[in-house]
């Protein structure tokens, strides 16, 4: 087995089952949840878990309610999944700070893909690997770390997740640079690129919020219409 860990967590034992084995054929160790209550009593205890799966729709404390309360503490990777497939649903989700979001009934093949693909992410960017050393993109009261991932605004840290690291990072390597939807995905979450334009926007959305004074009038983070999103250049 190597070093990640992923919290499989469903009220349905058959699925939780199923998910375990795929995640244990592609040599990924796993431990299981089957509400958002033990999903927070399992990361709690164990604090090497690397990603989380996690139902939507369970009786207790549902997964949209255990998103928010994880992200209060933790900058893991969560992976929702719902038999609720409308886009409403994946936006909502996106917002409460998910990474991704994969609609059941779910192909093996794509949820394993997107499992690895969420922990590249992390290992690289997440708070593990942190190096001390790197290079400094500074853009106005923008400075962005290389070698530590932390991004600043006027000084004040910003706690952001993996993915939306990896999506500063992209953008502040390239001020002034226009970067469509598809690109930032394909390099973002490394896959192809196939009607993503809600899921980019989402994330963006969410660092705004995180380091614009006003997010509604943005200074740095813009979209520029029918092309895609940049950081304006200071």
């Amino acid at each position: 087995m190597n070093a990640n860990r992923v919290l499989v967590v469903d009220d349905d034992r058959e699925i939780v089952k199923a998910i375990m084995l795929l995640l244990e054929n592609e040599g990924i160790d796993s431990a299981a949840a089957y509400d958002g209550d033990g999903a927070l009593a399992a990361l709690d205890a164990d604090r090497g878990i690397s990603l989380i799966i996690l139902d939507i729709m369970m009786p207790g404390m549902d997964g949209l309610s255990a998103t928010l309360r994880i992200r209060r503490e933790r900058n893991i990777p969560i992976l929702l999944l719902s038999a609720k497939s409308e886009y409403s649903d994946k936006v909502l989700g996106l917002s409460m700070g998910a990474d991704d979001y994969v609609a059941k009934p779910f192909h093996p093949q794509e949820l394993m893909a997107r499992v690895k693909s969420l922990l590249r992410r992390y290992n690289e960017l997440g708070d593990r690997n942190a190096s001390d050393s790197g290079k400094t993109l500074t853009n106005g009261d923008l400075c962005y770390d290389t070698g530590t991932r932390q991004l600043t605004v006027s000084g004040a840290s910003v706690r952001l997740t993996a993915t939306e690291t990896k999506l500063v990072e992209l953008l502040m390597r390239y001020p002034g640079r226009v970067f469509p939807a598809e690109e930032i995905y394909e390099r973002v979450w490394d896959e192809a690129a196939y009607g993503v334009e809600n899921t980019v926007m989402v994330h963006i959305r969410r660092i705004r919020e995180k380091i614009e004074a006003n997010p509604k009038e943005p200074k740095y983070l813009k979209v520029v219409w029918g092309i895609g999103y940049k950081i304006e250049k200071f």
